[in-house]
């Protein structure tokens, strides 16, 4: 027993040491980093989406894309796992009919008859809408320009990594500048 609490202070301190936190500093809350990983739940709870890489943000900072979601966080700890609910409104947008093309095959070129291939369309202001092959079917092909996940409440699950405090320049620009994980390559949100 006596060594097993050794292992777990010695581990502690490592991570105080490596981490560059106390263990009281270890919940969400603002002007701290926080790292991740994400994945995204269909309505069934099935996991749609999966992302693995942990990533960064500096919590409250309010430069993040989706700091305002990210306020669900808040209190979390190293370990926690924490749902949040994306609507159409605050996720991935209302479904737009507008985005969607329907044609005869013959009038599409082979090279877009088939599921799943891309195909980028521009207007005349010069926007451009990257739409994909839904289906081919009935002497018909259906393209799509929405994100899949358009219309659709998801939830957004993250799992809490690492916990930080954020330095000053982190908390006035709001984006992470020291990889405390130790991978520079490491996502970022912004």
């Amino acid at each position: 027993m006596l060594i097993k609490w050794i292992l777990v202070y010695n581990l502690v301190e490592l991570n105080e040491y490596i981490l560059g936190f106390e263990m009281s500093e270890l919940i969400v809350e603002k002007h701290k980093v926080v790292s991740f990983t994400s994945s995204i739940l269909n309505d069934k709870g099935e996991v749609v989406e999966q992302n693995d890489t942990p990533m960064e943000y500096v919590h409250g900072a309010g430069n993040s894309d989706i700091s305002g979601d990210m306020k669900a966080v808040e209190g979390a700890k190293i370990g926690d796992t924490i749902d949040i609910e994306l609507t159409p409104e605050n996720g991935f947008g209302e479904f737009d009919p507008n985005k969607t093309f329907r044609d005869k095959i013959e009038n599409v070129p082979s090279e877009f008859q088939t599921i799943g291939t891309e195909v980028s369309f521009q207007n005349e202001k010069g926007e451009t809408l990257t739409m994909k092959v839904i289906s081919v079917e009935n002497g018909e092909v259906f393209l799509d320009g929405n994100h899949p996940f358009a219309g659709k409440t998801m939830t957004f699950r993250i799992k809490v990594l690492a916990i930080r405090n954020a330095t000053e320049e982190e908390v006035g620009s709001g984006l992470v500048e020291n990889h405390q994980l130790g991978d520079p390559n490491k996502p970022v949100v912004h």
